[in-house]
């Protein structure tokens, strides 16, 4: 009897960049459809005007190196096993999906908000992954972020 096979579920689009380096240089890229089809994929990334690329992913490698120490670099921390680094992308992905705005998915406001003080006036509203989703209304605080009381899971159902 062969073993079950992990199988994509059937709306998954997953494309990658194939790079062609010759003496360091990037001289060539292809782009290769994983799941779906190239018109598919093309479809879906044209309706917000972006094509197929690594730098959303590479910015998410960034930001996760820069921020989860036991994945930048050789440390010596308490999180050396797998249970502690899970935690410590754990508290990262709320961080970065609620609590930091990103520049690409700020929305201008209808009308400028005049400053407190002296300086120009407000033309932004600033944006989380989280926002963007509808997941949350507004950008969280640190402190919103490290207080939220997860609800519990639903219990597993016996097979």
């Amino acid at each position: 009897m062969p073993k079950p096979r992990w199988m994509p579920l059937p709306g998954l689009l997953y494309a990658k960049v194939v790079k062609q380096y010759r003496r360091k240089r990037v001289v060539g890229v292809k782009h290769r459809v994983v799941f779906s089809s190239l018109e598919a994929v093309q479809q879906v990334l044209a309706a917000y005007g972006w094509k197929i690329n690594t730098s959303f992913v590479e910015r998410l490698n960034l930001d996760i190196r820069q921020r989860v120490a036991a994945v930048g670099r050789r440390v010596n921390t308490l999180c050396q096993g797998e249970d502690g680094i899970q935690h410590q992308l754990a508290v990262f992905h709320a961080y970065h999906d609620c609590v930091v705005p990103h520049a690409s998915l700020r929305q201008p406001l209808r009308m400028p908000e005049a400053p407190n003080g002296t300086g120009s006036s407000k033309v932004w509203q600033p944006c989380t992954p989280a926002m963007a989703a509808g997941l949350t209304a507004h950008v969280w605080t640190l402190q919103e972020g490290l207080m939220f009381r997860v609800p519990p899971w639903p219990p597993p159902h016996a097979v």
